[in-house]
């Protein structure tokens, strides 16, 4: 079963334990959020970053990938810059493919599909920025 992480001490756990991660709805524009926090972990984390965003081929010099499904590994977070809107349809690819933990950035929470996703066995956050707390935690 997994859990809303909400404690510092559970969110910097999920932060040190994740290896792959999965961009979701990442920018190929400097001024989003999405694309400097990508860039971020890119030049900040051992992470294997992935990007999905079915509108490019390519961002930050990595192939983006059309969906989820798509990603050739096992993917331990999926981080999310999608509206509340579109979380349900990210959180069943998340469900679909067993990532472990499923993150929305800042200024984004689904309480329904946050319990869908605790129900499936996800850790989730909700409405932190994963850049701010991995500066936090981790470096």
């Amino acid at each position: 079963m997994g859990k809303l992480l909400t404690e510092p001490a559970d969110v910097a756990a999920l932060l040190k334990s994740a290896k792959t991660v999965a961009v979701i709805g990442v920018s190929d524009k400097p001024d989003r959020a999405s694309n400097g926090v990508s860039k971020y972990l890119q030049e900040n984390s051992d992470y294997e970053l992935y990007f999905v965003n079915p509108l490019l081929e390519e961002v930050l010099g990595q192939k983006s990938y059309k969906s989820l499904k798509d990603i050739p590994v096992a993917i331990d977070l999926v981080d999310v810059f999608r509206k509340p809107s579109d979380i349900e349809v990210v959180m069943d690819e998340a469900i679909d493919v067993g990532a472990k933990a499923f993150w929305m950035q800042l200024g984004i929470s689904e309480a329904t599909q946050a319990a869908r996703g605790v129900s499936a066995g996800m850790d989730v956050v909700q409405d932190l920025c994963i850049k701010v707390e991995f500066a936090k935690y981790i470096r």
